[in-house]
């Protein structure tokens, strides 16, 4: 790999069996813009530039690695969302693209604090702190995942109060004008259908719940919604597809009222906003 333009062959030719042809191509522009800053554009102007030959190492151990199905966010160390660069390991779920659209519809709002259950990286308040005038809170469960999300914050300067709490444990919360929330909600009976990427590398306390259970910790929350909302304060989840009707039904229990449930881009039934009486 002299030249910049041997990398994205180099990237084909040793991936072609392990993802779609689009996906290591994207694998490949991220890996250079991460390592040399240039974009698919410079790409093509600096395609004769050299690559010294510890940046060709370090390309080398990223396709190494993406070969174990590790995915490139891990390997990297990072990831964006919603045009904000965000830390990730392990001990975080690598946030998604619907999230960002739960992200979009949130901020649609007039709020003026929020709080997040679940936040895992931190990309859900950090979003709100940078897009509103909001004072955010966000808990976890995780120690370790709170540490990357102050992580976050602090890259992204916006200033967040973090709370390490199991949900699941807490009788009340502060109160909000709006509550959001991606908890664990793919069933146990599901993993046999998740790809290795996610099974093998992505931490499973964030992502499953119990199939005799599935909705606990939405059941919890409207709990707690339902005490800690503002009168005209908003609740906010995202879903699995599975659970619309189910979902709307706990918060019609609750006595929340103008339910929505909205589909995603993949025209999946992913978020649902309700609001207190």
């Amino acid at each position: 790999m002299e030249k910049l333009s041997n990398i994205i062959g180099y990237f084909k030719a040793e991936l072609f069996d392990v993802a779609q042809e689009g996906e290591v191509l994207s694998w490949a522009y991220i890996t250079i813009e991460h390592l040399l800053g240039y974009n698919r554009s410079d790409c093509i102007i600096q395609a004769n530039k050299d690559i010294a030959s510890e940046i060709s190492d370090k390309i080398k151990q990223i396709v190494f690695d993406l070969k174990t199905k590790k995915p490139l966010q891990y390997i990297l160390g990072e990831t964006e969302f919603y045009g904000l660069k965000f830390k990730v390991n392990e001990h975080t779920l690598i946030p998604r693209p619907e999230t960002e659209e739960l992200v979009d519809w949130i901020l649609q709002e007039d709020f003026k604090s929020a709080l997040d259950i679940g936040t895992g990286s931190g990309c859900i308040p950090i979003s709100l702190a940078k897009n509103s005038k909001a004072i955010l809170s966000a808990i976890d469960v995780s120690e370790n995942a709170l540490k990357v999300a102050k992580e976050n914050a602090e890259m992204n300067d916006v200033k967040i109060n973090f709370i390490q709490q199991d949900i699941l444990k807490v009788d009340a919360l502060p109160k909000v004008d709006l509550i959001v929330s991606n908890p664990p909600y793919v069933l146990d009976t599901e993993k046999k259908l998740m790809m290795a990427n996610v099974l093998d590398h992505e931490p499973h306390l964030a992502l499953f719940v119990p199939n005799d259970n599935p909705l606990l910790f939405y059941k919890k929350i409207a709990d707690l919604a339902d005490k800690s909302l503002v009168k005209g304060g908003k609740l906010f989840f995202e879903i699995n597809e599975q659970f619309g009707q189910e979902t709307i039904a706990i918060l019609s229990d609750y006595g929340f009222v103008n339910i929505e449930l909205k589909k995603d881009i993949n025209d999946k039934d992913r978020m649902i906003k309700a609001m207190k009486k």
